[in-house]
């Protein structure tokens, strides 16, 4: 691929989300150092700007939340020449005032995720500062985005569960007592590895379903889930649209650049 076609900003894209571009995209087939990634890398045209995607989840939805194979994902990414991805997302509201069809940009994350591959450095003595795990400036372009569809919130911490079920009426009402607002299956370790490979990254989240533990008489199902996040689609491809638009620079910024004067084991792809 030629610099000049090489998509510097990418949408990491989970249900709904398979035919952002138009019959114009290209794709990519990319292999890894830790395999192939969930499906090709296609590359298109947004707002303007050349845009890669990757269904996180395979093109036929093949892969659950914990067998999706997130550092070739990531990998992938950054070797066509990403460098900062938007990652619309569906979640589960642990707050009854943030119903169905409410858009958050995630600015904390709490990993409650077991055994899933989340670090690139198994050697070399490395240590990413994480402690604010999402770009300020992706988020500030995907906060500006909102569409009058789908009330949005500009922060909001979302905790990552293992999957594939779905949490228990005792887990759900200890995420919210925390003060958590959102729950989520594979926020993590995208984030980190996305900063591992110093590329900026910021959560879109798609509010789908209020947790077990606040609809009493009520439990979270898939098909509802898929549902809701189909119902409100458009608007939400248009915001994710608008936030590629609004991105100011296509580079890293500087707090997501982690290894300045660090000498890492192998090189950046």
């Amino acid at each position: 691929m030629s610099s000049l076609s090489r998509p510097a900003l990418a949408i990491i894209g989970g249900t709904g989300f398979y035919d952002f571009f138009g019959d114009d995209a290209t794709t990519l087939e990319v292999d890894t150092p830790y395999g192939a990634p969930s499906a090709p890398i296609t590359v298109g045209e947004v707002e303007g700007r050349r845009v890669a995607f990757l269904p996180r989840h395979g093109r036929k939805h093949e892969y659950s939340p914990h067998t999706v194979p997130y550092l070739a994902n990531m990998w992938a990414l950054r070797s066509v020449g990403v460098r900062r991805i938007f990652a619309p997302c569906a979640v589960g509201s642990l707050r009854a005032d943030w119903g169905p069809g409410t858009v958050a940009v995630p600015d904390q994350l709490v990993d409650r995720t077991s055994g899933r591959d989340q670090t690139y450095f198994d050697n070399g003595g490395i240590h990413i500062s994480f402690a604010d795990p999402y770009c300020d400036e992706l988020r500030s372009a995907a906060t500006s985005s909102a569409v009058p569809e789908l009330p949005l919130h500009d922060a909001a911490t979302m905790v990552v569960v293992q999957g594939p079920r779905f949490s228990t009426r005792a887990e759900s009402r200890w995420f919210a007592g925390q003060g958590w607002e959102l729950v989520n299956m594979t926020g993590y370790p995208e984030a980190v590895l996305a900063r591992e490979l110093e590329m900026c990254y910021a959560a879109i989240a798609l509010v789908t379903d209020l947790d077990a533990g606040l609809e009493a008489g009520e439990g979270v199902s898939a098909a509802a889930v898929f549902a809701e996040f189909e119902r409100n689609l458009v608007p939400f491809k248009t915001l994710v649209r608008r936030a590629v638009a609004a991105v100011e620079q296509e580079g890293t910024c500087a707090r997501c650049a982690v290894h300045e004067g660090v000498t890492l084991p192998f090189e950046l792809p």
